[in-house]
């Protein structure tokens, strides 16, 4: 039976004040809520061997504000280590629960080493560490029971992707014209496993996109950040569903951005927990005055 990790968000290290505390990353039953002014976690989600003999561990992350985005520039308040800082996570976080938004990789012969990932974030500097301890590996291109996979996405201008490991491509704005972004989307339509088997089919589409900022010094502002998929077959079907969504991005100040677009199917974001099936890309954006 496939791990079920809605409730193994995974355990992180909380260092300070002279002492270690381990503490489960979800929020604890009495803790209200917050607006504003708590820390980021990261979320070690499991790994996946890849093709060349290398291995994935996917990360992503909990931003315990309900509503404040945070920026974490990478860093000593952001890094990850052996050979970071910099090993493509985000700067930009944004509020609740984000699973699966990026991998690292590592050799073929990593072994038991780990690597942790640092977040300081309103004074409250959080550890996690990753490896590739058997009891985290995880399927993210099939789920076992029924056979489900990713949607697969495409880039105008680039490659296309299927599964939590990004692909980028490379774009260039100016601050004065909206920047468009489309996606081509394919799914197989399979109905997820979702606490049952035997449900009726979901009334929500079958796939959908989601734009967010991962990167960048300015404010990105999405005309529609969860655009509508526009299916080609109008409907889903037994030989799945295909279409395109499109929207704009506007930027506050030039420099050097990254966009993070993922493609979610019936499983919903997260993949409810069972580590499929989902799929990200990556849109590196140049913006000029």
């Amino acid at each position: 039976m496939q791990l079920r990790r809605s409730t193994l968000l995974a355990f992180f290290t909380v260092i300070g004040m002279g002492s270690s505390v381990l503490l489960r990353a979800q929020r604890l039953p009495l803790e209200p809520l917050h607006d504003t002014g708590q820390n980021v976690t990261g979320a070690f989600e499991g790994w996946f061997k890849n093709r060349d003999g290398s291995f994935s561990l996917l990360f992503g992350y909990y931003n315990r504000n309900q509503k404040q985005d945070l920026e974490i520039p990478v860093g000593p308040n952001n890094r990850i280590e052996p050979g970071g800082p910099d090993q493509g996570q985000p700067t930009h976080f944004l509020p609740g629960r984000q699973w699966g938004l990026f991998t690292v990789t590592v050799p073929a012969d990593f072994g038991a080493d780990k690597l942790t990932w640092t977040l300081i974030s309103n004074g409250q500097p959080l550890i996690i560490p990753g490896s590739l301890n058997p009891l985290w590996e995880i399927n993210a291109f099939r789920e076992p029971t029924t056979g489900n996979t990713p949607p697969v996405i495409k880039l105008a201008g680039g490659g296309s992707v299927q599964g939590p490991r990004p692909i980028s491509t490379a774009l260039s704005a100016t601050l004065a014209n909206p920047l468009t972004l489309t996606v081509s989307v394919s799914d197989d339509a399979t109905m997820p496993l979702i606490g049952t088997t035997g449900m009726d089919r979901p009334k929500t589409p079958p796939v959908t996109v989601i734009w967010s900022k991962f990167r960048g010094p300015g404010i990105v502002t999405f005309a529609n950040a969860k655009p509508a998929v526009e299916l080609a077959n109008g409907e889903a079907g037994s030989g799945g569903v295909s279409g395109t969504a499109t929207t704009s991005a506007t930027f506050s100040e030039p420099g050097e951005y990254v966009l993070l677009v993922v493609a979610n199917d019936w499983s919903g974001i997260g993949g409810h927990g069972y580590q499929c099936c989902w799929t990200n890309s990556q849109v590196k954006v140049s913006v000029k005055p």
